[in-house]
């Protein structure tokens, strides 16, 4: 070939060299993006693998969340729960609780409210309501509601603070209802003109992993030991006393901790200050009609404002 040939051809071999390198360099450019895409997608896949190991493998909870309302909100659903009006409680009545579930002697470990014979159950020269029970528990969880709402009809909590019943105890085992919402009475203060109530809660909702049993929390004194045990031989709670005339074991059915699952804490005080709207509500506030009725028993029915004529219409039915 001569030299103007060669000279004719030049660029064109150096454009195909060219574009062949620049081939060969788009070529690495890819196996280089596909070798560091599949590097992320490998990365990816080992982090959400990780994720899922770390969230399948870390223990459930032990520990009930704290998780009621705060300021504000709390102050509101306390001032409700304790402010119930006397015409919706009186609108309740008894509730669909029958005469059978009320009164009946064979109560111990029934959950009714029974008619005892003891030693008038004093404190200060006032009729005294004893209530015996623990955090962990989801019937005290239950009972408290309706207690709560009796007591305000003759006087002032102070202090109420929320939490939930246990969710397994320190063997690892489950709890029956496990967090139940409900109010702790420890650190509550209860003032009224007409009647004493002490609140003792044994125990807290954290589980003991080294003994398998519950946190203590409060004691009963001596005097209360033996009070629970006459009419309690078994200790089991919750467990409410009027005055020694009428005992209080678990809660009075229908209600049952089952009904408060998945409620909040404005949510049930909701259902109870609208009383029949709903069946919760009308449950509750049976419940807290009957308590009252008790107390007025041993108040000589005072104040009028708790011991209305649809309260006292109540009484013959606790026997």
């Amino acid at each position: 070939m001569g030299t103007a040939s060669a000279a004719k051809h030049e660029p064109d071999r150096r454009h195909r060299i060219e574009a062949q390198r620049a081939a060969a360099r788009r070529k690495q450019l890819q196996s280089r993006l596909l070798m560091a895409g599949s590097a992320v997608v490998v990365v990816i896949i080992v982090v959400v693998a990780l994720v899922l190991v770390n969230v399948n493998s870390a223990p459930p909870e032990k520990v009930a969340p704290n998780d009621g309302p705060t300021g504000t909100a709390l102050a509101t659903t306390v001032r409700d729960l304790t402010t119930v009006p006397a015409s919706v409680l009186d609108a309740v009545g008894g509730g669909n609780l029958s005469t059978a579930d009320i009164g009946s002697p064979t109560a111990a470990g029934g959950g009714y409210l029974t008619p005892v014979t003891g030693s008038q159950l004093t404190a200060g020269g006032k009729p005294e309501v004893l209530y015996v029970g623990a955090d962990f528990c989801p019937y005290c969880a239950a009972v408290r509601w309706p207690l709560i709402v009796a007591l305000s009809r003759f006087g002032t909590f102070s202090g109420l603070t929320t939490t939930r019943s246990s969710l397994q105890n320190g063997a690892g085992q489950a709890e029956v209802y496990p967090g139940t919402p409900t109010w702790t009475f420890y650190g509550s203060t209860y003032a009224s003109a007409y009647l004493n109530f002490t609140a003792v809660e044994l125990n807290t909702n954290v589980p003991d992993p080294s003994t398998g049993s519950y946190t203590a929390l409060q004691s009963l004194t001596q005097a209360q030991q033996s009070t629970m045990s006459s009419f309690d031989p078994g200790g089991g709670f919750p467990f409410v006393d009027l005055g020694n005339a009428y005992v209080q074991l678990s809660v009075l059915v229908p209600y049952s901790p089952q009904d408060l699952a998945r409620k909040t804490w404005p949510q049930i005080t909701a259902a109870i200050t609208g009383g029949q709207a709903s069946s919760l509500g009308k449950e509750i506030d049976a419940s807290a009609n009957y308590l009252t009725a008790g107390i007025c028993k041993l108040t000589g029915n005072k104040p009028a404002t708790a011991c209305t004529p649809a309260v006292k219409a109540l009484q013959p039915r606790l026997g």
